[in-house]
């Protein structure tokens, strides 16, 4: 039967939908199944492990986007690139040419806050809603249930959302649609900064001859503890370079708020020479043939300019 919006959200009754199977997407949907509800996923590649662990644990396996949409109440998304989000959501056989009506997709990708919006336009001429909701938190965060959710769109759609949201961890309503994208990208430009002066700070203690988790426990309660340091110091000491989120992501991220004019009004142009860095720093990483690994290897960066240190 399903529970469609407005009808309160309940597990016994509310089916889902998920699309991305990958480090993030594939914890997060397993929290959904641990938490009671019934869901349905696709993956281009049925046999990723993900897909087998999903399987498991008793999702069942859609055969293609617009099935899953077609017999979901809620789809969520977790993507790599805007032009997969467009790919899966927007084309002709995709997710929102067959949503039924007032049904929800919820886009947990960072991608274009105008893509959001196009989405939840087009969402809205089949009378079904559309709602970005990247998220931050990385690997960890997904598993524990611990992210940190950018929630946008229409505010009584995101607040039927809650009792999802809250299985995945802290959702904050940002604003209309595209805001979430927005602030996601805000948070990239804040992180990347992050990564790299935890990296810098480690090559340079090192360098000084300090005992490394000396001195991230001797900062960690100063001005320069952050839950960067928490989540990734000791990761960058141990060469844990596993990702949460790939490093090419964190370029495309940085460069959508390098480059992004709202609405094609020039005098919305922000000037960020430290993202511009940050991009160029992890571009290099990237060129490095490391774009598959966490943000935190962002450090291999600082120590090959410091001839390997």
């Amino acid at each position: 039967m399903g529970s469609k919006y407005p009808n309160p959200i309940r597990p016994s009754e509310t089916r889902i939908g998920w699309i991305g199977i990958g480090v993030m997407g594939g914890a997060m949907a397993s929290r959904l199944i641990s938490a009671g509800y019934t869901l349905t996923f696709y993956a281009r590649n049925p046999t990723h492990p993900n897909s087998l662990s999903l399987q498991s644990q008793g999702a069942k396996l859609a055969d293609s986007p617009s099935h899953l949409a077609n017999s979901s109440d809620v789809v969520f998304t977790m993507l790599g690139h805007p032009s997969d989000v467009k790919s899966i959501l927007l084309d002709k056989n995709g997710v929102v040419s067959s949503l039924n009506p007032n049904t929800v997709t919820v886009d947990t990708t960072s991608s274009h806050p105008d893509l959001a919006r196009e989405i939840s336009i087009a969402a809205r001429a089949k009378n079904a809603w559309s709602i970005d909701a990247p998220v931050s938190g990385g690997d960890i965060g997904a598993r524990d249930g611990k992210l940190a959710i950018f929630a946008a769109g229409e505010a009584s759609v995101v607040e039927w959302l809650y009792p999802l949201f809250k299985t995945l961890g802290k959702p904050t309503y940002m604003g209309p649609s595209g805001s979430g994208q927005s602030c996601k990208i805000a948070n990239q430009i804040t992180i990347a900064a992050n990564l790299i002066g935890i990296s810098e700070g480690l090559v340079f203690a090192k360098r000084a001859g300090l005992d490394l988790e000396q001195f991230v426990n001797a900062i960690r309660a100063g001005s320069a503890g952050s839950k960067a340091l928490e989540l990734f110091g000791e990761r960058m000491i141990k060469r844990d370079f596993r990702p949460g989120g790939y490093a090419e992501y964190q370029v495309k991220d940085l460069g959508m708020g390098i480059n992004y004019v709202e609405g094609g009004d020039d005098n919305k142009v922000v000037v960020l020479p430290g993202a511009s860095l940050a991009k160029q720093i992890f571009t290099g990483m990237v060129a490095n043939g490391d774009g598959k690994l966490g943000g935190q290897g962002v450090i291999s960066v600082i120590e090959r300019i410091n001839n390997g240190d």
